[in-house]
């Protein structure tokens, strides 16, 4: 390896953990102005502790200087040392509570530089997550328009073909149908079924129960004017995630309605569920995307 090569290894190397120094960095602060908050109340009860002592002292020293009587000691004199005994004991005072204070503010600097970094990390990664959704919501807008909403909607899911037999008054019937493909879901899809603690055997009753759900949801904007995504998996009984305490609908913003990709006719699985012909279903719902720059 040549001398320029090493180099180059040295600081990329470097390089690297300052990136991961930056990326840390309202972790370590937080951590170190926690620390040093409780350091900083642990300095000045110590500091407390010794106050007795000095103010004792401080007394002492006030009472001597007004105790003293002698013909060259006069009244200004007698102001000046008082002055002189407080400009002093207060001096030990801020001595005694200097390392707590300075740790304090040192303290409450890392934490209010931590905040400041989330603060803006979390404003850079809205306003990122809002130019990907405004530019898949203008591309979506162009294939609807070049070629209708069907073609969108295969795009989209993934719409696969599949065969299935019906029964007719002629007999046997084989219909191909489109659906949705097994990789066609959002991200934030789930499954409603037996391991859900609010499924039953009964296909009707969770036919009924998501419908309620669904309608409760939507009262629910209507009068709150926002949902949040975790508040719909609360409903029904789902985990919560990360991107769930962000993600939702919005009042007057999007498609203004709440829908779980059940009831609208669009899956061919929601329409079997409907009917009635299966137990289980999986749930897609139509977030707006994220809500804190909607409201």
């Amino acid at each position: 390896m040549n001398l320029k090569a090493a180099k180059d290894a040295i600081t990329s190397k470097f390089g690297r953990q300052i990136l991961k120094g930056r990326k840390h960095a309202p972790v370590i602060l937080f951590v170190a102005g926690t620390v040093g908050v409780v350091g900083a109340t642990v300095l000045a009860c110590r500091a407390t502790l010794k106050m007795h002592d000095v103010l004792d002292e401080i007394q002492t020293d006030l009472e001597k200087a007004r105790a003293l009587e002698h013909p060259d000691y006069s009244d200004t004199d007698r102001q000046k040392d008082v002055a002189l005994i407080y400009l002093k004991g207060s001096g030990r005072i801020f001595t005694m509570y200097a390392p707590a204070v300075g740790l304090g503010v040192l303290s409450i600097l890392a934490l209010t530089g931590s905040h400041v970094m989330l603060t803006k990390r979390n404003a850079a990664a809205v306003a990122a997550y809002a130019a990907i959704d405004k530019g898949f919501r203008e591309y979506r807008q162009r294939v609807m328009a070049e070629l209708g909403e069907d073609k969108d909607c295969e795009f989209r899911y993934g719409m696969i073909e599949r065969e299935i037999v019906e029964e007719t008054d002629e007999g046997p019937v084989v219909k191909t149908i489109k659906e949705i493909g097994p990789n066609g879901n959002s991200i934030y899809a789930r499954f409603f079924d037996e391991h859900n603690r609010s499924w039953q055997k009964d296909p009707h009753y969770n036919q009924m129960f998501l419908q309620c759900q669904q309608n409760y949801a939507n009262d629910l904007l209507k009068a709150r004017g926002h949902v949040l995504l975790n508040d719909v998996y609360d409903m029904l009984g789902l985990d919560r995630t990360k991107e769930g305490c962000v993600v939702g609908w919005v009042k007057d913003d999007g498609d203004g309605y709440i829908d779980f990709g059940v009831f609208n006719g669009d899956r061919a699985s929601g329409m079997r569920f409907v009917m009635g012909n299966e137990r289980s279903i999986i749930l897609d719902f139509n977030v707006d995307g994220l809500i804190y720059d909607k409201i």
